[in-house]
């Protein structure tokens, strides 16, 4: 069953979509506020599409990811009181409080980290506008953070992933159902 492959071709000519910038856009400042996907999935197909235009891509991502945590920040401090039930709803409680802690230890330097880690950026960019953290080195640590990471992401799908694509698609449908029984594995172990 070829359902991953042709899922796989589905996404690599969405990529190459005119408006897919516009989308990766929006993904981007939305991720760093209240959206729980990163924009590296939209990010990575994009480039390995077009990796003529990696550099943009990076910067594009990088650009409206910083902007979304400006409303992230500007949420944290003028709206906390509206966002706390999203957050408990999407169990971000725990995170939240977590980012707190490291904000107010940590500063400058845990937006660094959050903003190139994979921990969800959006409950720093709410807690440092709850903290009053001061915006311009919110902003910078922002594009500090981000831009390394989505140009790292850009840069090593641009140099490896050509290489990459051409056994990627002829491995797909079984990387796919591997990744489906190993899901499905932990959710009945987890259940049990």
């Amino acid at each position: 069953m070829r359902l991953f492959s042709r899922l796989f071709d589905r996404v690599m000519t969405w990529a190459r979509h005119p408006r897919a910038p516009w989308y990766l856009g929006g993904v981007s400042f939305a991720e760093s506020s209240f959206f729980p996907i990163p924009p590296d999935v939209m990010l990575a197909p994009m480039v390995l599409a077009r990796p003529d235009r990696a550099w943009s891509l990076a910067l594009l991502t990088t650009v409206t990811s910083v902007l979304g945590a400006v409303f992230g920040y500007l949420v944290g401090m003028w709206a906390i009181d509206l966002v706390m039930p999203v957050i408990d709803y999407f169990e971000y409680r725990e995170a939240f409080n977590q980012a707190q802690e490291w904000f107010e230890r940590f500063g400058f330097f845990a937006i660094l980290a959050a903003a190139f880690s994979p921990i969800p950026y959006k409950m720093f960019t709410i807690s440092a506008g709850v903290l009053s953290m001061a915006l311009l080195p919110f902003v910078a640590a922002s594009f500090i953070g981000r831009g390394l990471r989505f140009f790292l992401v850009a840069a090593l799908v641009a140099w490896i992933g050509p290489t990459i694509e051409r056994h990627l698609k002829r491995y797909m449908d079984i990387l796919g159902w591997l990744f489906v029984l190993l899901i499905a594995s932990y959710l009945l172990y987890v259940t049990l």
